[in-house]
């Protein structure tokens, strides 16, 4: 008996099968929980179970199944067949299941979440939000995802057509940088964002309309999540005066202030600022001196 143990571990191979991928084995034998598939190290204790409950189609001895490896909450691997409804390489709107201080872990249909490790993240994903991520295989042979999908949509993108300057589209963001937000729309087109033209930052996976501003020459959409001028002046000059009338009618901003802490301040541009400004000052509702506003005189009493 010691020989035939000391000659099994002699030939057993290492096991070449990991938690997070998808294989492809041949069921060897049957058990009251399901199946127990080859792990090919030419050890039997390697088997892997197929449980019933993880079975989308009977399994016989000898049948050859395509299933996903998982670790059980015992630590051991097992096996289902529900595997992922995406191919590697590919991209597509998936949804966080769950977060850790490693990374999160994105739903792609199989038997359990597929791990997207920190570096791979745009932004900080939140449970129950979807982002767009792309399915790959990392250098432990296991499958992840990222985030980082800049030229897969590029690829899958196609130039704006039939677009006017003002038309309205729905678009998901899938990166933000220091420059602005960048989306990919129902329609297919790429569309960027400049951060003075967004009055809240919107999360990575978020889903906005946007107003398009601008045609570029390679099919691609400038475009805004403020209103049209005149309707944003209105409404910045309202924003201002709130802003007044909540700090006993001054303030320390004025056409004078710089355009960083416009932007930080108020979250928009400068020109935006300076009409509202504008605006308020044609109609006597505001006064600037010395670098600060103040509601004029005739604004208080009313």
């Amino acid at each position: 008996m010691q020989e035939r143990t000391r000659g099994a571990e002699h030939n057993r191979r290492p096991c070449k099968y990991g938690p997070s991928q998808v294989a492809e084995l041949t069921a060897v034998r049957e058990s009251e929980l399901g199946v127990f598939l080859d792990a090919e190290t030419g050890n039997t204790n390697d088997d892997i179970l197929l449980h019933r409950v993880q079975q989308t189609a009977p399994v016989k001895i000898g049948d050859r199944v395509r299933v996903f490896l998982y670790l059980d909450p015992k630590r051991r691997l097992t096996a289902s067949m529900r595997t992922p409804r995406m191919r590697e390489g590919q991209v597509a709107r998936l949804r966080v299941i769950n977060v850790t201080k490693e990374g999160a872990f994105l739903d792609v249909g199989a038997e359990r979440g597929i791990f997207l490790p920190y570096a791979g993240m745009r932004g900080r994903p939140q449970i129950g939000e979807t982002v767009w991520a792309k399915l790959y295989t990392d250098k432990s042979g296991r499958l992840a995802v990222t985030m980082e999908v800049e030229d897969e949509l590029r690829r899958a993108s196609r130039p704006a057509e039939n677009v006017r300057v003002g038309d309205r589209l729905k678009g998901t963001v899938y990166n933000i940088t220091e420059r602005g937000v960048f989306l990919f729309t129902e329609e297919r087109y790429i569309a960027f964002i400049d951060h003075h033209e967004i009055p809240k930052r919107p999360r990575v996976g978020e889903t906005v309309e946007m107003r398009v501003t601008y045609l570029r020459e390679d099919g691609r959409l400038n475009a805004s999540l403020r209103p049209p001028k005149e309707v944003a002046r209105l409404e910045d000059a309202d924003h201002i005066l709130t802003l007044l009338k909540n700090h006993d009618g001054k303030m320390p901003y004025s056409d004078a202030t710089s355009s960083e802490v416009i932007q930080d301040r108020f979250h928009i541009s400068k020109a935006a600022f300076k009409r509202a400004l504008g605006r308020l000052l044609k109609e006597g509702l505001i006064e600037q001196r010395d670098g600060w506003t103040y509601l004029s005189e005739e604004n208080k009493k009313s």
